[in-house]
């Protein structure tokens, strides 16, 4: 029986030069993947070239939580290979001091670094993140 991690190695492999991270994945996006649950998410995400692609250390804490299986910890380690893991830093706290305030979300943080960096968030979440001025917003699972 074939593993639903065993084709997560190598996500953006499809481009050998490291390009400059153009989108942040958000959580949702990062289970998504690791679990092969959305096919043309799966596609979408092959077809970028490596390195353009970033998750928030804020996503990697959240999705690392549910990591038990010793299979799931092999695709995201495989996962992490491909794309950026961006830390938080201060440019990414100095914008989510300027957004509007919410108590208890982390898609704070996570938007806060994608508006820091300059990325694009890619959400299966858009109406947490409406709120959010001058925020890019793609939803590649549609």
């Amino acid at each position: 029986m074939k593993s639903k991690f065993e084709n997560l190695t190598g996500i953006c492999a499809s481009c050998d030069a490291m390009a400059e991270p153009v989108f942040l994945l958000d959580s949702n996006i990062c289970i998504y993947l690791l679990q092969g649950a959305v096919q043309g998410l799966n596609a979408r995400v092959r077809a970028q070239r490596r390195g353009s692609l970033a998750v928030s250390a804020i996503s990697y804490a959240e999705v690392r939580l549910g990591i038990r299986a010793p299979e799931a910890e092999q695709a995201l380690q495989g996962f992490l290979r491909d794309v950026l893991l961006l830390p938080f830093d201060g440019a990414a706290a100095e914008a989510y001091a300027r957004l509007p305030f919410r108590r208890a979300r982390l898609d704070r943080l996570i938007a806060a670094q994608a508006l820091a960096a300059g990325l694009t968030l890619i959400t299966n979440n858009e109406r947490d993140f409406a709120d959010i001025p001058d925020l890019r917003i793609e939803n590649w699972t549609l």
